[in-house]
């Protein structure tokens, strides 16, 4: 009997970010003796072989932005322009971070003029096709929610270490009341603050909740615009171009071309190369992780 092949898809920068925030709040930054902040990394290793533990997986890839110019930016100058610049102290931890990766013998993915989401969502769908295969993806994002399979997990990360939600179908459902598809439409109706773009003029998530519970999709809503509440009706149809932008920018990529099969991300932990890493950047506590 075939054992059943279980892979990480890890949201480098959210991991990331989420590292930097969660050690910087108190002002203090870790740095190494030669003054190079290394607090983001050194929390990202923690998450990582915590997930590790919990997840026990076979195999492993981290995916990550690779500029802020996208095919999204394109469509809309102002997506995710309400986000300032980084820290200036988390801003050489994005080239460290994979470096550390890399010596950990975990391939690096990431394609220019995409998101790190549209190479996630383009392997967790190849290598879920595959038979035996089982993808986890480790991120903060709830949009990721929308990949959610038969056989791919969402775990979103919540605060505190080893908290985790693992979204399957049923959970996504109970939870959110969503299929994975609606929660794109969702995005449609109600923009997304963080992202910066605005959906539905006064349209929420109460509202857009309320439309696909009773109409399925953005499709069932648009042919049964008659029978919506006046309001709500002029709403839609004095938006109706950004109703349809919004949907396509809270769209993940399935189809991004990233080369990563899985005989390239056996999880096979390079404990020679990592310690030495991990020793140059003056994370001896940490070294006791690599002795697995």
């Amino acid at each position: 009997m075939q054992t059943t092949k279980k892979v990480l898809l890890v949201d480098g920068m959210a991991v990331l970010f989420r590292a930097f925030y969660a050690t910087s709040y108190s002002g203090y930054i870790r740095k190494t003796s030669a003054g190079l902040p290394t607090n983001a990394v050194y929390g990202f290793i923690q998450y990582f072989f915590d997930a590790i533990d919990t997840f026990q997986p076979t195999h492993v890839v981290c995916c990550w932005d690779m500029g802020s110019t996208t095919f999204r930016t394109e469509q809309y100058p102002d997506y995710k322009g309400n986000r300032g610049e980084p820290p200036v102290e988390l801003i050489p931890q994005f080239d460290l971070v994979k470096e550390v990766v890399a010596e950990m013998g975990i391939p690096n993915v990431g394609l220019s003029g995409f998101e790190a989401d549209d190479c996630i969502g383009t392997l967790a769908t190849r290598m879920s096709a595959e038979p035996d295969v089982e993808v986890f993806i480790l991120t903060g994002d709830h949009d990721m929610l929308q990949l959610v399979r038969e056989n791919v997990k969402v775990v979103i990360m919540k605060k505190g270490k080893l908290n985790y939600a693992v979204y399957d179908l049923a959970l996504l459902r109970e939870e959110k009341q969503l299929t994975p598809a609606q929660v794109i439409d969702m995005k449609g109706f109600m923009g997304d603050t963080s992202d910066n773009y605005p959906g539905v003029k006064g349209i929420g998530e109460k509202s857009a909740l309320k439309l696909l519970l009773e109409y399925e999709s953005v499709e069932g809503v648009l042919e049964n615009l008659d029978n919506l509440p006046k309001g709500i009706r002029n709403k839609i149809e004095s938006n109706l171009e950004m109703l349809h932008l919004s949907r396509n920018l809270a769209t993940i990529r399935i189809d991004v071309p990233v080369d990563c099969e899985l005989g390239e991300c056996e999880w096979r932990l390079q404990v020679e190369t990592a310690t030495r890493k991990f020793e140059e950047l003056e994370f001896g506590s940490l070294v006791k992780l690599l002795q697995v």
